[in-house]
């Protein structure tokens, strides 16, 4: 029998590493040297070993995750249409983000088979619509979740879609609807969108996500026993970090969920974010989502949803969704990310970022509940506050070029070509009334490029 080639070395221990580590630096403070701190604040050490292990720290990894493209419906028929193809294409998930209450649900969803997961999310809250898609499902056996989210309504807009009582009535009536694969969803991409950290990111969805449970228990609806929560997650460019983020959800919401005798499952809806996006150079954006979508794919996501290189500049194509679906594809059918079921388990590394992400959220989930909960600190601007002061950190490492967005705050081409707008790049002003301080996303390269194009 052939020796272990392992065998022929002694074990070293992590003291024996940071001894050797500590007399190469010849006096230099291993801390100050060597640890680094992330803006979550979790310590990033120069090496990690068998030590770092955390038993029972890995998060499930589904081997198998589906490709999503989203189609804006503003028509029943044009985007039904849309949808066909892109199953043609490959798209093994739609999600449809539905305008107005008058797209007629069968017309959108006729062809469409039982092995294409779809999502809906509408722009309205109206239970009646909800009871039109719950009773497709029934006569054609769909997968049909539905993303129906009050609370980032109000954290997004400044309002409620109507008053929060009436809000939380027609939820108790969205999750009545037994067809359906879920009623209700959390995200959290608005909270990564705006500058929180991930800490923030974990710990507010959390805290998000137990407004609903109470809500529930008081309620004495059993729905979240049944059907599983689903986290909508903005991925960003920090490679290690996010696929550490993704797993922490699971293992944050399986311990929440325990408390209420809610499904421990949830599902994991990916996509890039915007935050990191550029017009300047912004062919660079189709490097940055195909990371973005592995962090994701190796996180554990069930879904994920490309976002089109042009995105934040023009209006939804055929180009622009094509090059972004037949990212996925290739990462589905030729990176082989499928062929193990866990890929991340065992990395020493992210299993202890992974812990520290989990235990920092957890501890500001329970000083948030200490404090009267996520509503009251929303409607007080504390949540506001703490993302704009996060935010500020990341903004001043940018402009610093400490955090690098390729060809636009460094290398930038001074003969850029700067394509047409179909859209607004920044965000627009809206005075309005509303009921508390909206959180608003914001690009880390606004400025520069607003300095660019007055050029």
């Amino acid at each position: 029998m052939t020796k272990s080639l392992f065998d022929g070395f002694e074990e070293v221990s992590a003291k024996q590493w940071k001894q050797k580590i500590q007399f190469d630096l010849k006096g230099a403070d291993y801390n100050e040297a060597l640890i680094y701190k992330s803006l979550e604040g979790i310590d990033i050490k120069p090496f990690y070993n068998q030590e770092d292990y955390i038993e029972n720290s890995s998060a499930s990894h589904p081997s198998i995750w589906k490709n999503c493209i989203k189609i804006v419906v503003n028509s029943a028929i044009i985007g039904n249409q849309k949808a066909l193809e892109a199953i043609k294409k490959g798209a093994e998930s739609i999600h449809f983000l539905i305008s107005k209450e008058d797209i007629e649900p069968k017309s959108l969803l006729q062809q469409i088979t039982a092995a294409t997961s779809i999502f809906i999310e509408t722009k309205f809250l109206a239970p009646s619509y909800i009871q039109q898609l719950n009773d497709i499902a029934k006569e054609n056996s769909l997968s049909i979740y539905i993303l129906t989210d009050i609370i980032n309504n109000l954290a997004s807009t400044g309002n409620w879609y109507k008053t929060l009582q009436e809000d939380h009535a027609a939820l108790d009536q969205i999750t009545k609807n037994g067809y359906l694969k879920n009623s209700i969803s959390i995200d959290i991409g608005l909270y990564q969108n705006a500058g929180a950290t991930m800490v923030q990111q974990l710990a507010y969805g959390l805290v998000h996500a137990n407004e609903y449970l109470n809500h529930f228990e008081n309620a004495s609806n059993t729905c979240l026993e049944k059907t599983p929560i689903v986290f909508k997650v903005a991925i960003g460019g920090n490679y290690f970090f996010e696929i550490a983020k993704l797993r922490a959800i699971r293992i944050l919401w399986s311990t929440l969920a325990l408390e209420y005798n809610a499904k421990t499952e949830c599902h994991i809806f990916a996509y890039p974010s915007y935050r990191n996006k550029t017009v300047l150079d912004y062919n660079v954006n189709m490097l940055r989502t195909t990371t973005e979508c592995m962090s994701a794919i190796l996180g554990s996501a069930d879904t994920i949803q490309n976002l089109p290189y042009d995105d934040i500049y023009h209006l939804e194509n055929d180009f622009g969704t094509r090059i972004s679906l037949n990212q996925l594809l290739v990462l589905k059918n030729e990176s082989y990310f499928d062929l193990v079921s866990n890929p991340a388990s065992g990395s020493y590394y992210i299993e202890s970022i992974t812990q520290q992400m989990a235990d920092k959220a957890l501890s500001l989930f329970k000083n948030i509940e200490e404090s009267g909960g996520f509503l009251k600190q929303l409607k007080s601007g504390i949540i506001q506050k703490k993302i704009k002061e996060s935010a500020q950190k990341e903004q001043e490492l940018f402009d610093n070029q400490k955090i690098i967005l390729t060809g636009t705050n460094k290398y930038q081409n001074p003969e850029e070509h700067i394509p047409e707008f179909q859209k607004p790049i920044f965000p627009e002003k809206r005075v309005r009334k509303t009921l508390l301080s909206p959180i608003v996303p914001k690009r880390l390269s606004q400025e520069i490029e607003r300095k660019t194009l007055k050029r």
